[in-house]
């Protein structure tokens, strides 16, 4: 049986700052569904798109603003269960200030970590990560990628 050493170190001490990890992510999403940020409506969007997810009835209604290339704001509304609206909030803070190709490669990264792509839960996504768990859930992947997919579709919208 192995025992961590005197520093922390070896399998249990492994588990034991996954399981705090997991426990942080975990906080961070209820937080982000408690308290969602950048919650509302834009009052002159450029993009405004609204996506359903036929399989559970969630729905987010994201909005954009952009200053020449950049999302200069980044608004959304929406119903449904705790990772859709968590993720929603998240993208919306990940965004605002970034550049059509920026949000563009966040976009790619963070879909590639759900659909658990080895490599793709790198720190350039930042609390994103919090919802790397989904990637073992593929029945939660449309929940974490509904605003994901509403972002796909507004950044093609406008060329």
């Amino acid at each position: 049986m192995s025992v961590p050493d005197d520093q922390g170190r070896g399998p249990n001490a492994q588990d034991a700052r996954r399981a705090n990890i997991s426990a942080l992510y975990q906080e961070l999403i209820l937080d982000h569904y408690r308290r969602p940020r950048n919650r509302g409506k834009l009052e002159h969007p450029d993009v405004s798109l609204r996506k359903k997810n036929p399989l559970c009835g969630d729905v987010i209604d994201l909005q954009l603003q952009f200053d020449g290339d950049t999302l200069r704001d980044v608004r959304f509304t929406g119903e449904g269960c705790a990772i859709s609206q968590a993720s929603a909030s998240m993208l919306t803070q990940r965004l605002k200030g970034k550049t059509r190709a920026e949000a563009a490669e966040i976009l790619d990264r963070f879909t590639r970590m759900v659909h658990g792509e080895e490599g793709a839960a790198d720190e350039s996504l930042g609390d994103l990560r919090a919802l790397s768990g989904v990637a073992r859930l593929p029945v939660r992947h449309p929940c974490a990628l509904l605003a994901w997919d509403t972002l796909a579709e507004a950044l093609a919208s406008r060329p």
